[in-house]
């Protein structure tokens, strides 16, 4: 019998900072974030460093009491990446680089590192290249400072062209090169939607790892990648569904984060295009998540760049098998009560109910209240179908699951 081969995770300590915009919760919140990411990537933690700082230091970012702890702690456990929560200058990261010995991270490159392994289609790797470059760009001397020296020899001498400057050349040609391919595949996308025809179109957008994909394969029927781990889908997958008797098609795109690097933004935009033409948009939230309110206004800001926060929403809270109340003991009297503390009933009452039935309450994993589920989206796309084609009179038959 073969043994199964154990995955090799490398080390990796966090270092974040809090100020006036960050408090104690908030930096705990969002390094638990960067771990997760950290995760996705193939390091595991060890450590985590936290400094009260308000103005980051520009040469190191955190305080040089602080650095020479954590220059202590890479030493002597043998660490493979130092990952800050921010993103660093180029010159802030080569001066952390020359202090700690190792690799250096930031939130933008880490998030970078994980598109990289996750494209898999040529469309998806021209993006992420794209937006590698863009972020090293600004880095080249950080990287190759024994680059920067006048090329001699014959031929050679006279002011000439510095290593750094032909390599700083030779990267704006291939930006410029990737900007091209990308809008020869944008025409292609662009005509593939248009050959569709009228068909409602319909987009899963949210957070990353909320559900989508498992959402997408339960609706459609269908086998696209879903993992518990951040940025499982790159790709926009769409499919056609038909829902009793009503087709449409239903489109599964890449999820939005905190602190999603503008390069990526920028990149992805394209992608995002099934989102701009999207009729309807299915909002799917990790309500299991004790900060899903924040990862809504997220999304909603990333909807809003793209000119899409107008469009006909439903609110799909999925994962209600996993959401777990905080609970306070009676003894307890000095704790207050949150909305931490609230039942899945509890919050139904909120601001939620003003959505009436545009919030739906679900476990994709767990299939609860699909029928429900379809049942309003059905009724959604409805709508909008016939608007197009008011001649064609669609009745909701009693066993959609039979479809």
């Amino acid at each position: 019998m073969l043994e199964k081969k154990s995955i090799e995770y490398e080390k990796a300590v966090l270092i974040g900072v809090m100020n006036q915009h960050q408090d104690e919760d908030k930096v705990k919140e969002y390094l638990d974030e960067l771990e997760f990411l950290t995760y996705t990537a193939g390091g595991e933690v060890e450590k985590r460093f936290v400094q009260r700082i308000d103005v980051p230091n520009p040469k190191t970012y955190i305080g040089s009491g602080k650095m020479e702890e954590v220059r202590q702690f890479v030493k002597e456990n043998e660490i493979g990446s130092v990952i800050f929560d921010d993103e660093l200058s180029p010159a802030q990261q080569n001066n952390v680089e020359k202090l700690l010995r190792c690799k250096v991270l930031d939130r933008t490159s880490l998030i970078l590192d994980i598109f990289a392994q996750r494209a898999k289609t040529s469309y998806a790797r021209t993006q992420v290249e794209l937006a590698q470059y863009e972020y090293l760009l600004p880095r080249l001397t950080g990287l190759w400072t024994h680059l920067e020296r006048q090329r001699g020899g014959i031929g050679m001498r006279g002011p000439g062209e510095t290593e750094i400057e032909t390599d700083r050349r030779i990267v704006r040609d291939r930006i410029a090169l990737l900007k091209k391919k990308l809008a020869k595949i944008d025409r292609q996308m662009e005509t593939q939607r248009g050959n569709r025809g009228s068909l409602v179109r319909v987009a899963l957008v949210g957070y990353t790892n909320v559900g989508k994909s498992t959402l997408m394969n339960v609706i459609s029927k269908s086998d696209v990648f879903a993992e518990n781990k951040l940025f499982a889908t790159l790709d926009t997958t769409v499919r056609k569904v038909v829902l009793g008797n009503l087709p449409f098609l239903l489109s599964d795109t890449v999820g939005f984060i905190r602190k999603l690097p503008t390069q990526l933004v920028e990149s992805f935009k394209s992608t995002l295009d099934e989102v701009r033409e999207a009729d309807l948009l299915l909002h799917v939230v990790d309500i299991s998540h004790p900060n899903f309110e924040e990862h809504i206004a997220s999304v909603n800001q990333i909807l809003d760049e793209i000119d899409s926060s107008g469009k006909p929403c439903i609110m799909v809270f999925n994962k209600i098998d996993q959401y777990r109340p905080e609970t306070i003991d009676e003894d307890d009297l000095v704790t207050e009560r949150t909305t931490a503390h609230f039942t899945l009933e509890e919050w139904k009452k909120t601001y939620f109910n003003k959505l009436g039935d545009k919030a739906l309450f679900i476990s994709a994993l767990n299939k609860e209240n699909m029928d429900e589920f379809r049942k309003r989206v059905y009724d959604a796309v409805r709508d909008i179908h016939v608007t197009r084609f008011p001649y064609n009179n669609f009745l909701y038959p009693e066993h959609l699951d039979e479809y």
